[in-house]
């Protein structure tokens, strides 16, 4: 008994550190973004060179997140957690000291690899938590990282208006960061491979147990993407909204999505993934419909609102479902992750191509259709989806008890 009671106290530990890790995850890129501003006008970058810059970031999570599964792999779950939140948190610090935009651009590469290696490990970690925990965890933990987020963009916004050179204050937001990470991950859960299980490859492509899941991420991540870099614009540009409107309808869109993964894991408990992701994508096309018919910010702002709250728990779920597919789950998260960056990164200049060609409406009609299509796509985390209670496999859609 003292043996089961002790594991369960480690579990309720790691599943504490795994939400700071994410939250922490998160505060990076909060920080980052707020000094976006202050980097362009230190560096003189026009608006295209700024936009081919911050293209930098996602390219290089996408070339080395498969990387991370062979990370994990040697060194165990909470060596690669430590160790690559650690660069995360202290690449914050090199975009803002960069000279100059051949320094800019490296220095965004190098800050995007990193994050996307720390982002497939603390995943993996959630995974092994959460099966060990019985219960869903994911939406949560993902809903942590948007909170880090808000309360570091909220010191950064302190930051910029008290005029604190950006060189500064990142240095010390990744001097303080690195150290929360170092203390906290020492309640991780330290997975270690089977003896007999093979290593993955340094450099994979997505496995094939990977392809159906990423595709469901997929859609929502193209749909958040497109929303949040899009969204200000639509509502002055389609809607006539002030640009103070204009601002806010991004902070109610974040804040929804936020607060819907905290609370997504209770859906998820009650209704399973399938059914969860299969309500989400009719909430979101229901959003998405309101936005494309919109003509005053009053239909358009709760349009996104429902967008957020639709596409919030997806991304959460299909990792979960990766960690339980396939051979080896880290490489199936390093897969999934791939995609669904790819998809943040084609996203913005998807939209902003087709409404150069067309108008936002139309680019807002692609969102629309692709939010609706995880309604029919769900059934792709069916097989992968296990939700655990008490130590017995359930079926997907099978709502478990919670402990």
């Amino acid at each position: 008994m003292g043996g089961a009671a002790e594991d369960r106290t480690a579990v309720q530990r790691a599943r504490v550190a795994v939400a700071v890790v994410f939250a922490l995850h998160g505060a990076v890129t909060g920080s980052f973004a707020t000094r976006i501003p202050w980097m362009q006008e230190r560096l003189h970058l026009s608006s295209g060179e700024l936009g081919v810059a911050l293209m930098m970031p996602a390219i290089g999570a996408s070339l080395a997140m498969p990387l991370a599964s062979r990370i994990v792999h040697r060194y165990g779950g909470r060596a690669a957690v430590r160790g690559l939140l650690a660069l995360w948190c202290a690449a914050l610090a090199l975009p803002a000291a960069a000279p100059g935009l051949p320094w800019f651009c490296p220095a965004l590469l190098l800050f995007g690899a990193t994050a996307g290696m720390a982002d497939v490990a603390m995943n993996a970690q959630g995974v092994e938590v959460e099966q060990r925990f019985g219960r869903s965890i994911m939406s949560g933990l993902h809903g942590m990282w948007s909170v880090g987020g808000l309360v570091a963009s909220g010191f950064g916004v302190l930051a910029a208006h008290a005029g604190i050179d950006a060189r500064l204050h990142l240095g010390v937001m990744a001097a303080l960061l690195v150290v929360g990470g170092r203390l906290v991950c020492r309640h991780l859960l330290d997975v270690r491979p089977a003896a007999e299980e093979e290593a993955p490859p340094r450099f994979a492509l997505p496995p094939r147990s990977a392809l159906a899941i990423g595709l469901v991420g997929f859609c929502a991540v193209f749909a958040e993407g497109g929303s949040a870099d899009w969204c200000a614009v639509y509502l002055r540009d389609i809607t006539g909204a002030s640009a103070g409107v204009a601002a806010a309808c991004y902070s109610g869109f974040a804040f929804t999505m936020a607060g819907a993964r905290l609370a997504g894991d209770a859906v998820v408990r009650r209704l399973g993934p399938v059914r969860t992701v299969r309500l989400s994508g009719a909430v979101a096309t229901v959003g998405g419909l309101l936005v494309v018919v919109s003509e005053s910010p009053a239909l358009a702002i709760p349009g996104f609102a429902l967008l957020g709250v639709g596409i919030a728990v997806v991304v959460p779920l299909a990792f979960a479902a990766a960690g339980k597919s396939g051979p080896n789950p880290s490489q199936s998260i390093a897969g999934v992750a791939t995609i669904t960056y790819t998809s943040g990164l084609v996203a913005p200049a998807a939209i902003g191509l087709l409404a150069q060609a067309t108008s936002l409406t139309v680019s807002f009609m692609l969102v629309t259709a692709l939010v609706s299509a995880l309604v029919l796509s769900a059934g792709a985390l069916r097989r992968a989806a296990v939700t655990v209670s008490a130590g017995a496999a359930a079926p997907s859609d099978t709502p478990a008890v919670s402990p």
